[in-house]
């Protein structure tokens, strides 16, 4: 009987049509095998039970007593995701509907807190006080980015995963995109909050692609371009951020040896027209030709944008540009949508506990990467003419060096995919399977994604209103 509950419970969940019907299914599963009962109890060995429960008594007996100086000190001791290790994955990985209630206690407690010293008018702090406190607590806790890989026409994967963030409130500001990452990523970026959730359906999509077949080839450049300019409007990085308030990142690497690889966006590059960056980054090595940039001179010119340097996909050299954005933006914290075909055998979403097995594969595969790396360096000395050989060379070690994961990681449940029709437009059948599974495969980590950015997204909305003119 148990056992017919239970499958009838994953058919439920595989079936929903929306994310409050997986929620809702997902309870029932909880409840089902016990789990309930397992985030209601405090203690595991995962994190720091005790020190997150002293601390969320000492905040509400503070806020009990209006103990403004108390609450402030206490909250200067520290404020980050990862309190006593409540930001671990794994706490994420054993019921379906949530994790530890003491935990999502502690941190809704947190942001209360902020909300009342933001909101006090005792005067007992100075509005100056609080502003820096404010500033200093954002700038520790760190902000969150959104990564979408490489992808070809799996781009739509990506799709379905921003349309069920953007559904739950959850989208981060702060995105990164290269190849067909870098296309989704510059159409949300370029269009209001209005304007997305309609931009986000199939319809929006059939509408613009080749109706010709069920699939059509992208290999001709005139093709893809004109769907990319049909998806996202001729404006500049500096333009779209102005517009949305969202700063697109796209990833390019160089089409010549010893370059190094660019991430363009509103502050290192806010004259490029985003189109001319996506078709660098969707530039495919071999199938596309290189793309020189363009941008916008100070009287609104079009102009050649380093005119001398053309510029290709840019999975290659730096497929989730993690430390360029911790740097650019004070992220410290990475949700990614990895689709790349060569990545998805190797990555897991982290929720699972790594087997002994586990541990010896990924020896193996750093053991061979290694190996890897040493025989392609001794092939470039061979090759002192710097020909085809050092730079197929080094194109492959940019690949296999780079780290594909982040700190929560929404995968593809499709097995396989024909690497011949990754550069074709996908059919209408296609096209609404990939949306439907990026939204599916994200239902099961939005409250992991609430829970993690919940005091970052709080800090973001109390200096916002710090900055509105009085």
């Amino acid at each position: 009987m148990l056992l017919n509950t239970q499958s009838r419970l994953k058919r439920a969940l595989s079936e929903a049509g929306s994310y409050e019907e997986w929620m809702s299914a997902a309870q029932a599963y909880d409840r089902s095998k016990g789990l309930d009962r397992w985030r209601q109890k405090d203690s595991t060995r995962q994190y720091d039970n005790v020190s997150i429960r002293i601390r969320l008594d000492t905040l509400q007996s503070l806020k009990a007593r209006h103990n403004i100086r108390g609450l402030l000190y206490t909250l200067n001791e520290g404020i980050h995701g990862n309190m006593g290790g409540m930001g671990r994955s794994g706490l994420y990985g054993h019921a379906l509907s949530g994790t530890k209630t003491l935990i999502e206690n502690y941190i809704e407690e947190v942001v209360d807190t902020l909300e009342m010293l933001h909101e006090d008018s005792s005067g007992e702090i100075s509005p100056e006080e609080k502003l820096d406190f404010f500033r200093r607590a954002s700038h520790c806790f760190g902000r969150s980015a959104f990564m979408m890989s490489g992808s070809g026409s799996l781009l739509f994967f990506h799709v379905g995963v921003i349309r069920a963030l953007a559904e739950a409130k959850l989208l981060p500001t702060v995105l990164s995109g290269s190849s067909g990452g870098a296309i989704v990523g510059s159409i949300v970026s370029t269009h209001t909050d209005k304007e997305l959730l309609k931009l986000l359906q199939p319809e929006y999509f059939m509408q613009y692609l080749p109706k010709a077949g069920e699939e059509q080839h992208a290999s001709r450049l005139a093709e893809l371009e004109a769907a990319v300019q049909q998806f996202i409007p001729d404006i500049t990085f500096q333009q779209a951020f102005a517009k949305t308030g969202r700063a697109m990142n796209v990833s390019i690497a160089p089409a010549e040896t010893h370059q190094t690889s660019r991430l363009l966006n509103s502050i290192t590059s806010p004259s490029v027209l985003i189109r001319s960056a996506v078709m660098a980054s969707a530039s495919v090595p071999g199938i596309f030709p290189p793309v020189t940039l363009e941008a916008l001179d100070s009287h609104g010119e079009r102009k050649h944008y380093l005119a001398s340097r053309k510029w290709v996909d840019g999975s290659v050299s730096d497929d989730l540009p993690a430390k360029r954005l911790a740097r650019l933006y004070g992220v410290n914290h990475f949700v990614v949508s990895q689709t790349n075909p060569h990545v998805l055998p190797f990555v897991t979403d982290g929720h699972r506990k790594q087997s002994a097995s586990g541990i010896l594969r990924e020896a193996g595969r750093r053991s061979a990467r290694e190996w890897f790396n040493a025989v392609t360096l001794l092939a470039e000395r061979v090759d002192r003419k710097g020909g085809v050989i050092s730079q197929r060379a080094s194109l492959m070690r940019s690949i296999i060096n780079q780290d594909y994961v982040g700190d929560i990681n929404i995968l593809p449940d499709y097995k396989f995919q024909n690497p011949l029709k990754l550069l074709t437009f996908p059919g209408e059948k296609k096209l609404r399977q990939l949306i439907a599974s990026g939204e599916r495969c994200t239902w099961p980590k939005l409250e992991m994604i609430r829970l993690q950015t919940r005091i970052s997204r709080t800090l973001d909305v109390i200096l916002a209103q710090y900055s509105k003119p009085s």
